[in-house]
């Protein structure tokens, strides 16, 4: 494969050849460094000196013919206009049809520009990378923070493209304007949904997206998602994901994540009513709930294990622990045992197979159709986390089969067996399993996961400073010289002991946010139904209600900060913002007066899920910036410990529900509340020790 210094040199405009960056010289001066560092005794940071300021002068350089080629493009478009403005005296369709070619030159320099961008920042990415590797220093962290954050900064230039884009949308405008000349006005501002016909304008954008970090809703729901857009196939190994591609298959995966969902949450609004009918206190709702959670985090290592290996005997074998763990969770009110509904929840955390499907969707879903699939898989999440309440609000019925009772505490079991074993059939028959096991297996290849390239389970979203990149670039990036790194140094953690080893005080502070906000979730969502029973009487059904309107906010709050916030503000402002906010619902919600109103708790309980659904979304995006690449890969990687943190918060916080209900009814909220809020304010302390390192 041809390496990136040998694809920049192919790729350059020859015009420009003289503006893009030296990555041959960038790598001799590193090469230099490390000798003089090791041999010589050269002082480490007059190195980062030096070489920051070599890396000054090419970005430089890069940035004055950026801004002189938009200059030029913009110059182009004025003249343009200035022409249009003349047509609307005196039509002429050749004088249009003149103008459109215009735009059109226009719209392919663009292009180039745009690619010139493109390559530069991926070169500096990747000697950055370099230096980090050769050196074992945080290099990155320290020039992109000093850089970036400066009021003069060029780097922002590069990476931000806030003049490029105006030229863009400059160009889109006036092409529309010439579509829809003929008495129509109709602006690309007033109707931001109109198709535009113009195959360059397509081409444009497609380029633009490359450069874009975070900008659109799918991408926000994929950060959301732990899912990756993958950057680490060659242009083989995509089309070979389009040929073995199976849309049955990945619905199978979205409908098991929408039905786990719905399994965690339908038994939100009753489980306190099932304790008490089974002798036992209101508030052991919390173990009932929170026992699915204890489950999950034994289940997502073997699952992720697992799935290295195949995704449909995984997802058998949770279908089947689901329908057996509901069966005995409807079972319990009959025989009378507490213990028999625990063991049920217990087996049914033991089929969560979320893992397999965010990495179903990693690996087997054709690159140009991962976003889309990402979205859905949120948005399934999002559904059944809104669906599980709303289904127990309309199952407040009670009959008897035999001896079999069915109420408002057993259905949700019974209901929930029955959709595993109709979910478990349709799973036999119609889904395929992807070919790179199959070959696997054939040609005896022995692998840690089968698939390395594609080991991307739960990744985070972006690299460091650039959202997307081409295939051949992230395989070429240790074939560009010959020092080549031991595997022991560089390859995948090979346990949670060595996983831990590689967190930075950064990675750190984004586990301990993530454990924040599931934990304030969790106690918001899980005693929801003992708190709104003692202070406002509220029926099973309006609980049901209260928790399906909450599931219903995520996919419209993630549109908003998708599509509009992203595009304002840096992550890391969203993020200790979304903290503040989620203190402040937490502060709200605690019960100061003896009369406790119904307004003050939604309005708390709002603020709070919403801001924490916020926090999720940049959390992730964020850790997986500052996470170090021997995390993105193998069966220990940064996912799977988001996922075991997010697991302990619920765990942790359904025992606290359970712990303070020995306190009394009447001190519950305040007591459950007290932990959240503590650790919330540390997580901003974290946020703002580490505040410069997140970028």
């Amino acid at each position: 494969m041809v390496n990136f210094g040998k694809k920049l040199v192919a790729d350059q405009v020859e015009e420009w050849k003289g503006y893009y960056i030296n990555y041959k010289l960038m790598k001799k001066m590193l090469k230099q460094y490390v000798q003089q560092t090791q041999h010589d005794g050269k002082d480490r940071e007059q190195v980062l000196k030096e070489f920051s300021r070599i890396l000054d002068d090419q970005i430089e350089r890069i940035v004055l013919f950026l801004l002189q080629q938009q200059g030029h493009l913009a110059s182009r478009i004025e003249e343009l206009g200035e022409r249009r403005t003349a047509l609307l005296e005196q039509y002429d369709i050749s004088q249009v049809s003149q103008l459109r070619d215009g735009y059109r030159e226009v719209g392919f320099d663009l292009i180039k520009l745009l690619h010139f961008v493109d390559i530069n920042a991926t070169g500096i990415r990747k000697i950055l990378k370099k230096f980090d590797k050769r050196f074992g220093y945080k290099f990155t962290d320290y020039y992109v923070t000093t850089r970036a954050n400066h009021p003069y900064s060029q780097l922002q230039q590069v990476f931000k493209q806030v003049g490029i884009v105006a030229v863009v949308g400059a160009l889109s405008r006036n092409l529309e304007y010439l579509q829809h000349h003929e008495g129509s006005f109709v602006s690309i501002y007033d109707h931001p949904s109109v198709t535009l016909r113009d195959p360059i304008i397509d081409q444009v954008n497609h380029a633009v997206q490359k450069l874009t970090h975070a900008t659109n809703f799918m991408q926000f729901l994929g950060q959301h998602s732990l899912i990756v857009q993958e950057d680490a196939q060659s242009g083989s190994e995509d089309l070979a994901d389009d040929q073995s591609y199976h849309f049955m298959s990945l619905m199978l995966n979205l409908v098991n994540t929408f039905l786990y969902m719905v399994n965690t949450y339908i038994i939100v609004p009753t489980a306190d009513d099932y304790a008490v009918s089974l002798g036992a206190a209101a508030t052991v709702c919390g173990i009932i709930i929170g026992s699915m959670a204890v489950a999950q985090v034994f289940s997502s290592v073997y699952f992720s294990a697992w799935s290295n290996r195949s995704y449909f005997r995984p997802l058998v074998f949770s279908s089947i622990m689901l329908f057996l763990g509901n069966l005995l969770y409807a079972l319990a009110y009959d025989l009378d045992s507490l213990i028999l509904l625990l063991i049920g929840r217990l087996l049914c955390g033991l089929g969560s197979a979320r893992a397999v499907n965010r990495r179903y969707i990693s690996d087997c879903v054709p690159l140009k159709l991962r976003l889309q699939a990402s979205a859905g898989f949120v948005s399934a999440s999002a559904l059944g986390m809104a669906c599980g309440p709303a289904l127990a609000g309309f199952l407040q019925i009670k009959f008897k089969i035999y001896s079999l009772t069915f109420n408002q505490s057993t259905l949700p079991g019974w209901v929930m067996c029955i959709a595993w074993l109709i979910y478990l059939l349709w799973l036999w028959l119609t889904f395929k399993e992807p070919e790179h096991f199959t070959k696997t297996v054939v040609n005896e290849q022995p692998s840690e996961s089968g698939h390395q390239g594609n080991a991307n389970l739960e990744e985070g979203l972006a690299q460091p400073l650039v959202s997307t990149e081409r295939a051949q670039d992230e395989n070429s990036e240790d074939n560009d010289d010959s020092e080549v790194a031991s595997e022991n140094s560089h390859g995948p953690a090979t346990s949670i002991a060595s996983a831990y080893r590689l967190l930075t005080p950064s990675v750190k502070a984004q586990l301990l946010i993530y454990f924040m906000l599931k934990y304030a979730m969790e106690i918001l969502l899980s005693e929801s139904s003992v708190v709104t029973t003692y202070y406002f009487s509220w029926s099973t059904s309006a609980v049901a209600i209260f928790l399906a309107i909450l599931g219903l906010t995520v996919l419209p709050v993630n549109a908003i900060v998708g599509i509009y916030i992203t595009n304002l503000f840096e992550d890391r402002q969203i993020l200790l913002a979304s903290e503040v906010m989620v203190l402040i619902g937490i502060i709200m919600s605690f019960c100061f007066t003896p009369h406790y109103s119904i307004p003050q708790y939604v309005i708390s309980a709002l603020i709070t899920f919403v801001f924490a659904e916020v926090l999720e979304g940049v959390n992730l995006s964020l850790l997986s910036r500052v996470m170090s690449s021997r995390l993105s890969r193998g069966t220990y990687n940064g996912g799977l410990l988001s996922t075991e943190a997010g697991t302990l918060a619920r765990v942790v916080a359904d025992a606290t529900i359970t712990a303070a209900g020995y306190l009394g009814t009447d001190l519950l909220l305040n007591v459950t509340l007290l932990p959240p809020l503590v650790i919330c304010i540390v997580s901003i302390a974290a946020t703002l020790y580490t505040y410069n390192t997140l970028y």
